[in-house]
């Protein structure tokens, strides 16, 4: 597999244009129909508009940044310099539109950055074990893991399994769980369907994998919850074989073992938890922008009292991420905005411009040994930033056209393939998978 070095990319910078979807095509265009233009009608010259800029890349760059007034109806085409009438809609077909035009500015960015990496190549690979997903045509998911083995030679092995296991519930959340050993189970929150209740399952890797033969189906137990936005299993030793779950307006901490619970009501729907390991505390992201801390060592309260640290954000927090140190904590929320935020004062250290969201629950990927924060946007674009000084390094434009459901899934694993293994990231589009090596 040849290898493709990460580079910086300070100069495709994104802009916080609104994006627009499109369907998926079996087929990468080619970049030059993105230099084809529509026939439009009745070009208009834009107001106080000097001489064609066409051959001096000057001018070009002044004429693009200077501000050009909106006139309604009509488009700006900034390489010719001119307005454009929108045309009306005919048979409930428009050739133009807004849409449509950013669309198209969005594909020749995407395949114009494309063209730029340098020598990508598609894979037939996966990380260490990673568990993954599969939607099914006739509706539910197929649910499994992968394995890797191997990097020697720049080459990668990967091995599926066909046990699969399937469900036609959604589920919401899903985290690694060590109830017997490291990533032992896998704790599943599934949405309720019909008169059927919500649950939290946790199953045995071995229902996935039969990586450990040990392991039998008996061990499994699932708990019935209402609908569950996010869960986390704790693995400090004060809160053993516990898990939590974040629901609408509450906070559900459960003993797999003894089957008790503990209940922390919220004023939001909690979207993001995580454990901390060096004490019983779990952190809670909320829709509300709210971060909190609970001690799960205290018996439930009622109103806000148990809240220990807190946070805010201005959109809600759709992914947290403790550093190992646990002194700071990584979020995001669905403005787009990555905050560092130092426990000890409250107060946010650094922020990591450049990622766009508008509502999904999107997760971060903090990588403290390389150094890294990785995290897809709504937009497709897989970006790279400096946890040191939060410099962007570098953006990855998603393979396939962008579209609400082709949102890439990255992985990134400083050992691929093993202990032997060397850093690089693992990208996920429809049913395709993507390597790209770092040095």
């Amino acid at each position: 597999m040849k290898r493709n070095y990460w580079r910086s990319r300070e100069k495709h910078g994104w802009s916080n244009r609104r994006h627009s979807y499109c369907p998926h095509q079996s087929r990468r265009p080619s970049h030059d129909n993105c230099t084809e233009r529509l026939e439009l009608e009745e070009p208009q010259t834009p107001v106080n508009a000097g001489p064609s800029s066409s051959g001096d890349p000057s001018s070009s760059s002044l004429t693009q940044n200077s501000v050009v007034p909106e006139l309604p109806g009509f488009y700006y085409d900034s390489e010719k310099n001119r307005y454009f009438r929108l045309l009306p809609g005919h048979n409930n077909y428009n050739p133009l539109t807004k849409e449509s035009i950013q669309y198209k500015a969005m594909e020749c960015k995407r395949l114009r950055l494309l063209e730029e990496e340098e020598n990508q190549k598609k894979a037939d690979v996966a990380c260490e074990r990673i568990f993954t997903v599969n939607d099914v045509e006739h509706g539910g998911c197929k649910y499994g893991i992968i394995n890797l083995s191997g990097l020697g030679k720049e080459s990668l092995t990967v091995e599926m399994y066909d046990n699969l296991y399937f469900t036609n519930r959604k589920v919401n959340s899903v985290c690694w769980a060590s109830l017997t050993h490291p990533d032992s189970h896998v704790l599943l929150c599934l949405m309720g369907i019909a008169e059927t209740p919500g649950c939290a399952s946790l199953l045995p890797a071995s229902l996935f994998s039969n990586t450990y033969p040990g392991d039998r189906p008996g061990m499994l137990c699932s708990f019935k919850i209402s609908t569950a936005w996010s869960c986390a299993w704790c693995l400090n030793p004060q809160a053993d074989n516990c898990f939590s779950t974040g629901l609408t307006r509450r906070v559900l901490v459960t003993n797999v073992v003894t089957g008790h619970r503990q209940t922390f009501g919220t004023n939001s729907d909690v979207l993001a938890q995580q454990f901390a390991t060096q004490t019983p505390v779990l952190f809670n992201g909320c829709r509300s922008g709210e971060i909190f801390s609970i001690d799960v060592r205290q018996r439930s309260r009622k109103g806000q009292s148990w809240k220990a640290i807190r946070l805010f954000h201005d959109s809600a927090v759709t992914s947290i991420h403790l550093l190992e140190a646990e002194h700071y904590l990584m979020a995001a929320d669905m403005a787009g905005k990555i905050k560092l935020w130092d426990l000890r004062t409250a107060k946010c250290v650094k922020q990591y411009k450049g990622h766009h969201n508008e509502y999904a629950i999107l997760p971060l990927h903090v990588k403290e040994e390389e150094g890294l924060l990785i995290a897809v946007g709504q937009d497709c674009y897989t970006r790279i930033w400096s946890l040191q000084d939060a410099h962007l390094l570098r953006t990855i434009p998603s393979p396939h056209p962008s579209s609400k459901d082709a949102i890439p899934s990255v992985v990134f694993s400083s050992r691929l393939g093993g202990s032997r293994g060397v850093p690089g990231l693992l990208m996920a589009v429809k049913q395709d998978l993507y390597h790209f090596s770092y040095n």
